[in-house]
């Protein structure tokens, strides 16, 4: 990690720009990344012990998929984010002229 953050560091002083940092021990400031970590940890990571790499990168790819598509959220009123994208869609299609 210390490399890409070099190399990250880098890339912003050459274009120009600039980083964000969160304060060691203020997980308050970027509230879904600890959230998305909870999950992780709390569903799969203390849950499983994995066997080889190939067993832990699909049942990871697994879940990934579960969280991205298949799990309800409260943000979305309870809907998935699969049945979300798909009501706002219809919701939003253009008018025809």
């Amino acid at each position: 990690p210390e490399f890409v953050a070099h190399a990250v560091n880098d890339w912003c002083r050459f274009n120009g720009t600039g980083s964000l940092f969160i304060d060691p021990g203020s997980p308050w400031q970027n509230a879904w990344i600890e959230s998305f970590n909870g999950r992780l940890r709390d569903e799969l990571l203390n849950s499983w012990r994995f066997d080889s790499l190939l067993e832990a990168q699909v049942l990871i790819e697994d879940w990934r998929i579960d969280y991205n598509a298949n799990r309800p959220h409260s943000a979305h009123h309870g809907l998935t984010p699969t049945e979300f994208a798909l009501q706002w869609t219809t919701t939003h299609q253009p008018q025809a002229a």
